[in-house]
């Protein structure tokens, strides 16, 4: 029978390219994610199961996980992609605020790997949570984003560390600027400045080494890649998609010939 794979915040950005990417493969994806429409499409377009609703709904994702066992016989991965940012320091941001980018980002990884991780160590399966670089660095008035971040990365490692032993390997991806709808959003204001979307993220990625935004298919092919048994070897990394960006030092950048 095929792979089974359970995707979080499936309906769009790299959750879907990863549907997508999986079910190429031959995967059978579950997709998870708080809105119907978009998640029920790629459904339907990946030949995959939807479950709308809260990641971080401990009786959602059990149910989702028991879906995929009865259809494909095991789970054999599990990709954590559901993430949400609300900007802000620790003076401006509420505690509304950081309850619910915390519940996205790192609560909703911590109830899916706990529903998920019994059956992943029956069949020897894989862990991929999309963190950030944010998770490794801090950026400006994002006291939440990058805390909650950098919590999946370390929770990535603690499955690592508890159930490696048992066959179970968990990595982080850390994606930079991804172009997807999500980063669309986040470089609205950005757009307006520079004359539009595309010169946002050439200035956004101004000091990354390939000077460009990573493609939402990239991060699917790093993802499956890693769920893949070519990649037996790796396991509680935190892994840069970002163009090499995190290599920079942000103090000598005023030497690059492009330098403003």
């Amino acid at each position: 029978m095929a792979r089974a794979a359970l995707i979080t915040g499936g309906g769009s950005g790299i959750g879907a390219a990863t549907a997508r990417r999986l079910a190429a493969d031959g995967w059978l994806v579950g997709l998870v994610g708080r809105r119907p429409e978009p998640l029920q499409a790629i459904a339907a377009e990946t030949g995959g199961r939807a479950f709308p609703g809260d990641a971080a709904d401990p009786a959602l994702l059990a149910h989702a996980v028991q879906q995929l066992v009865a259809a494909a016989g095991g789970l054999h991965g599990l990709v954590c992609s559901a993430g949400a940012g609300n900007p802000g320091t620790a003076v401006e941001q509420t505690p509304a605020g950081w309850d619910e980018v915390l519940r996205v980002n790192l609560t909703a990884p911590f109830i899916a790997a706990r529903a998920a991780v019994p059956e992943l160590e029956r069949t020897r399966g894989a862990i991929v949570i999309v963190a950030s670089l944010a998770g490794l660095r801090a950026g400006p008035a994002s006291v939440a984003y990058c805390s909650a971040k950098a919590g999946a990365v370390h929770l990535a490692r603690c499955l690592a560390v508890d159930h490696g032993p048992a066959g179970v390997r968990a990595n982080a991806l850390c994606p930079g600027w991804v172009r997807t709808p999500m980063a669309d959003d986040v470089l609205a204001g950005l757009a307006e400045r520079t004359g539009g979307l595309d010169a946002a993220y050439t200035a956004a990625t101004r000091l990354a080494p390939d000077r460009r935004p990573a493609t939402a298919d990239e991060a699917a092919a790093a993802i499956a890649f890693l769920l893949s048994d070519a990649a037996h070897g790796i396991n509680g990394a935190a892994i840069p998609l970002d163009g090499g960006a995190h290599v920079v030092d942000a103090e000598s950048a005023i030497f690059l010939p492009d330098a403003p």
